[in-house]
Parts: structure tokens; C-alpha cells; sequence
């Protein structure tokens, strides 16, 4: 039996696994198109080269994917107002005014996240965007976390200050 057929059935007998498995993670509605992707990824990976331990690359590659969905979803979270998508808030006009005050604070805030030094920035940007927390981002960047503190405490400050 070549190697992709025995791929096959062994991704057949662990499919159901792999359903339930991120089925708790990420809930019935999404599971089986991760599940699918999974298993796409696996068999790509096998197109270019032996896979040592299949089995594990397939549960690997769910809780990855697991990972990155719920990481997109608290994402998505921070981007909704009162029950509204951005899109359907985008739907809604402001007025002339209230577009001008956004766009005028907006401004401030990239002028002042523009203003901060590089690693404070980079700092900053890791914390509340990719959601990353002190230890993560201290050991990512090399520096303690008392360094990391220090770092989103300026950024906090001068962001306030643009925005007062």
C-alpha cells in the first residue's frame, strides 16, 4: 500500500477524533470545516515528503488551527459595538461632524503611536492587538518584564494625552 493510501485511511479513522476534538474547542458550527482543513493541510504537507507520525501531525495541525480560530475570534470581539458588526456600523452614517471628530482623534492617536520609540510602539502593538501578554512579549523581544510595563505604561500616557 503506498504512503498516501495509508495516509488516507489512517486520516479516515481519526477524522471523528478530530471533529469532536474541535468540536469542544470551537463549537459544532465551525468543527468540521476546521476539521477539513486539517486534513487538506496534512495531505499537503505528505505531497512533499514522508510523515514520520501522521497521527500526530493531524492533532497538531487541529489544535493549531483551534488556536488560531479562537485567536480570531477574540479579534473579531474587540471590533463589535452594542451587538453591531463593523460592517454594519459602517452601514450606519454619521454625521459630518461625528466623521470629523473620529478622523481628527484617529489622527491624534497615529501621530502620537507614530511619536513613541520603536520597541515602546512595538510593545504597545503586541499588547493590545495581538493580545499577547507581558511574560509573551518579554521573552519574544528579549527584554524583562518589568521593561515591557514600562513600555505600555509610556504608551498608555502618551496615547491619553493625544486623545486629551
Amino acid at each position: 500500500m503506498s504512503q498516501q493510501n495509508s495516509l488516507r485511511n489512517l486520516i479516515a479513522s481519526q477524522s471523528r477524533d478530530v471533529v469532536r476534538f474541535l468540536t469542544r474547542k470551537v463549537g459544532a458550527d465551525d468543527a468540521p470545516d476546521l476539521a477539513q482543513e486539517a486534513v487538506l493541510r496534512v495531505l499537503r504537507h505528505a505531497e512533499r515528503g514522508v510523515v514520520e507520525n501522521p497521527a500526530s501531525l493531524l492533532r497538531v495541525t487541529a489544535m493549531n488551527l483551534a488556536r488560531d480560530f479562537a485567536r480570531r475570534r477574540r479579534t473579531e470581539g474587540k471590533y463589535v459595538v452594542g451587538g453591531l458588526t463593523v460592517d454594519e456600523l459602517a452601514g450606519s452614517a454619521p454625521s459630518p461632524a461625528a466623521r470629523l471628530e473620529a478622523t481628527q482623534s484617529a489622527s491624534r492617536v497615529f501621530d502620537a503611536l507614530d511619536s513613541l520609540s520603536p520597541r515602546c510602539r512595538e510593545v504597545f502593538v503586541m499588547r493590545r492587538f495581538e493580545n499577547l501578554h507581558q511574560e509573551e512579549i518579554a521573552r519574544r523581544l528579549g527584554i524583562s518584564r518589568n521593561m515591557v510595563e514600562k513600555h505600555l505604561r509610556t504608551a498608555f500616557r502618551e496615547l491619553k494625552q493625544a486623545l486629551d
